[in-house]
Parts: structure tokens; C-alpha cells; sequence
């Protein structure tokens, strides 16, 4: 049977009106809504506690990495005390690991370098003081950021009066 707002045919029984209907299901939305949320925060719970084991499993990993490499190269300091005097041997394992910690800084300094800074977060912090100044309702002037075709743009001061 079609519903109409006009129709005035008696029925046994009371068929809810439209706002009754529309109120039920804004109310049915909520709640999915609020139940879809509530089963995220219970999946992130989860996943984040994995997570977190998972980075302490590899910390742990690591730590025993660095005590394998010590022993390593510890080893091949008694290898070469076979053919050379021990503290020469020792030395040169000592002046191999300095130019391989020189050769990971240089390379780690390279790479910060390259990091892309964010731009947009220091101009919006640089003029931060300017927007926490307070004036005259109507007598402030401020850039609009306008986005279009995923790039951000501001529009010319003057055309924006807050």
C-alpha cells in the first residue's frame, strides 16, 4: 500500500505519519551509527595491544641483534690476533667500526635533509600571533583558504572581512 501525505482513508489501525517514520529513522541511524563506532574503537583496542607487543617483540629482536654484533665483532678481534699483536687486532675492528658509525651518520644526515618539512603548519603558526590579535569586530582582515583540485590556495585579504 502507498503512503500518502493526503490521504485521509480510514484504517483499522493508525499508520504512523512521515515525521514519525523520518523521526525513527534518524533515531535507527544513530544508533548504527553509535554501534559502528563503538565496534572500531573495540577493533583499534585490539589492533593497537598487537601492535604494541608486536614493537616490543621487535625492541627485544633488536637489543639481542646489537649483543650478537658486539660478540661479532669481538671474534673477529681474536681472529686477527692469530696473525697480529691482540691490541692491533682490537684496534682495527675499533677503526672499522668507526667509519661504518661515521658512514650510517652521514647517511642518516642525508636522509633527514631530505624530509619534506610542513610548510602549511609553520605559515598557519607564523601567523598565529597575527590571528590571536584581538581588534575591533569587522575591522580584522585575515586570508580565506580556499581547496580546490586538492591544492589550497589563499584568497587576497582584502576580499575577506571577518
Amino acid at each position: 500500500m502507498a503512503h500518502s501525505a493526503t490521504s485521509s482513508r480510514p484504517t483499522g489501525s493508525e499508520e504512523p505519519s512521515i515525521g514519525t517514520l523520518v523521526q525513527s529513522a534518524m533515531a535507527d541511524m544513530s544508533t548504527l551509527v553509535r554501534s559502528e563506532i563503538e565496534l572500531a574503537k573495540a577493533e583499534v583496542g585490539r589492533s593497537a595491544k598487537k601492535a604494541g607487543v608486536s614493537a616490543g617483540f621487535f625492541g627485544a629482536a633488536g637489543a639481542l641483534l646489537a649483543f650478537a654484533g658486539f660478540y661479532l665483532f669481538f671474534t673477529i678481534a681474536e681472529i686477527l690476533d692469530v696473525w697480529l699483536p691482540r691490541w692491533l687486532a682490537f684496534a682495527i675492528v675499533t677503526v672499522i667500526l668507526a667509519i661504518l658509525a661515521g658512514l650510517a651518520a652521514l647517511i642518516g644526515m642525508r636522509m633527514v635533509k631530505r624530509i619534506d618539512k610542513p610548510e602549511r603548519t609553520m605559515e598557519s603558526l607564523r601567523e598565529l600571533p597575527d590571528v590571536l590579535h584581538r581588534e575591533e569586530p569587522g575591522q580584522r582582515r585575515r586570508d580565506l583558504p580556499t581547496v580546490a583540485h586538492g591544492q589550497v590556495t589563499r584568497r587576497d585579504p582584502d576580499s575577506y572581512l571577518v
